[in-house]
């Protein structure tokens, strides 16, 4: 295949719901398509030891959601697929919108029953500010839920969406049949048999044939029919290129655990979704058919084979073309790496690959010389934006419970925080580490984790910080700077790259010291 083939049959999207609406089960339903893996083991069963494939940190597979986000691969009818499988939980939400600048799509999750929660809200809202094309997926209709017409009207209120069913249910919760698929013209039949991998499916040209009420029943039929007529009323016809601009979203329904109205999905999906597209650096913009290497880091992944202590960085590439044993230039550190064995993932087994292309998520062995944000070329001085650090929402005093392990804990914590898990400041008037999440569950998985992964234990004591500022250092020699520094020594702190960090302790206290000291800028974010 050449090059631009290549670029053209590939698709990288992320999954992105509210915890519970079913991301996970549907991520592995659409594996099971592609025949990535052969069974499905329910996520939250215990008898089930397996657990899904996408979730292979411990403390995911106790508690029933994903933490990290897996990267996912599969082929299905010619079409290389990468799902990126994002947590969904709000104390996660940092990790989930980096993620957010690696995919080309996106497929937001909804629970039938519950509608539109707040961090689906979050989330789409994100990807409607980068114009991130979407698709909807109503989850679970084998189960009592909203109405499907007052569903639609919610997303469009709630999400400021623009929809069009793609396809519509047959009844609901007990009453479910099946579903009419607006797309293919076709119908599927439910049988509630979880184990049967793909349901039969019956061509229907014509909804007032008489042969539909014969499948469905004389009261569903109907019922179908007025349905129908309904949303071809009411919503626009589906136009391809208005969805690429993020400016139209289809809809389907379905039950991921049932494997039910996914296999529509996907079909509609290879064949609507966008392939890899040009994405926006500092200095310019950067085409998927040009010819030399350009990536990014996303994600920083420690320890996902705990018999190894081995760090992986996550690079979407961008492009041209990403070569094993090849020379590419670290653009921060301004110095030339070679990689030897290149990861990429298909459901749990890694691969080593010795050519990857625009659109493809690759995994690099990392000893510390990455951080996210992180560009990768072949000679080009590039810097991709949009990757920022928040300001953190909570903070605590990390102690060594063990002075034994100080060196394990130390090592543990900088790799941690080097994954973009949660933030380190060390303060200038003591020297005591200081670490900030955006939620308080993050405390709960680097405990866990420092024990399990580097055999260290911690523990936290509160401090009462308002919010984090990274002080600007332009005006570094002036008076007023140094006056500054002086005067508040004991809420400042150096972040991880040492640059100089403002814990406010009140709003209040915020809002005076940018009044005392008007010429100096402060930041929520550490990319400014």
């Amino acid at each position: 295949m050449t090059f631009k083939e290549e670029i053209q049959r590939r698709r990288t999207f992320g999954i992105i719901s509210h915890p519970d609406a079913g991301k996970t089960t549907l991520t592995e339903k659409l594996l099971l398509f592609g025949g990535a893996i052969q069974e499905a083991g329910a996520v939250k069963s215990n008898k089930i030891k397996k657990g899904a494939t996408s979730d292979f940190m411990e403390i995911e597979r106790q508690r029933g959601i994903s933490v990290a986000t897996s990267v996912l691969a599969f082929e299905y009818d010619g079409i290389k697929i990468n799902i990126l499988d994002t947590p969904g939980h709000k104390d996660f939400a940092e990790d989930t919108f980096r993620t957010l600048t690696a995919v080309d799509s996106v497929i937001v999750v909804i629970d039938v029953a519950k509608g539109v929660e707040e961090q689906t809200e979050k989330l789409v809202e994100v990807c409607r500010m980068r114009n991130i094309p979407m698709i909807v997926f109503i989850n679970k209709m084998d189960r009592e839920g909203k109405d499907a017409f007052d569903l639609l009207d919610e997303i469009e209120q709630k999400l400021g969406l623009k929809v069009v069913p793609l396809s519509f249910p047959i009844g609901m919760g007990y009453d479910f049949k099946g579903i009419y698929n607006i797309w293919e013209k076709n119908i599927n039949l439910f049988s509630g048999d979880s184990r049967r991998n793909i349901e039969e499916t019956i061509k229907i040209s014509d909804l007032n044939a008489p042969e539909l009420n014969k499948l469905i029943g004389d009261k569903a039929a109907k019922t179908l029919r007025e349905e129908i007529e309904l949303v071809d009323g009411i919503y626009p016809e589906f136009d391809k290129q208005a969805y690429l601009d993020g400016h139209l979203q289809p809809v389907f329904f379905g039950s991921a655990l049932n494997n039910f109205g996914v296999r529509e999905l996907l079909d509609c999906f290879i064949e609507i979704a966008p392939k890899p597209r040009p994405k926006q650096s500092e200095e310019r913009l950067v085409k998927p058919e040009e010819d030399k290497f350009t990536g990014f880091v996303f994600k920083i992944h420690a320890n996902m084979d705990p018999n190894h202590r081995d760090r992986l960085a996550f690079i979407k590439i961008v492009s041209g073309t990403f070569e094993r044993n090849k020379p590419y230039l670290h653009v921060r550190h301004g110095k030339k790496l070679k990689f030897s064995s290149p990861n990429a993932f298909f459901a749990e087994k890694k691969e080593i690959v010795d050519i990857s292309y625009p659109g493809d998520i690759v995994g690099l062995h990392d000893t510390g010389n990455f951080k996210i944000g992180d560009t990768l070329t072949e000679g080009e001085a590039i810097n991709y934006k949009g990757i920022p650090s928040f300001s953190p929402e909570h903070f605590r005093y990390i102690n060594n419970a063990d002075p034994l392990k100080s060196k394990q804990l130390f090592k543990g914590i900088d790799q941690l925080m080097d994954e973009g898990v949660a933030q380190l400041f060390t303060l200038e008037l003591n020297g005591r580490k200081v670490i900030g999440t955006v939620g308080a569950l993050q405390y709960e998985v680097i405990q866990y984790r420092l024990e399990h992964e580097y055999g260290a234990k911690c523990t936290y004591e509160n401090l009462n910080v308002y919010k984090a500022c990274w002080v600007d250092p332009k005006n570094s020699n002036t008076d007023e700077y140094k006056e500054f520094t002086r005067v508040k020594q004991r809420y400042l702190a150096k972040d991880k790259q040492n640059q100089l960090v403002f814990l406010a302790d009140s709003a209040f206290s915020l809002q005076m010291t940018q009044q005392t000291y008007p010429n100096l800028k402060f930041h929520f974010t550490s990319e400014f």
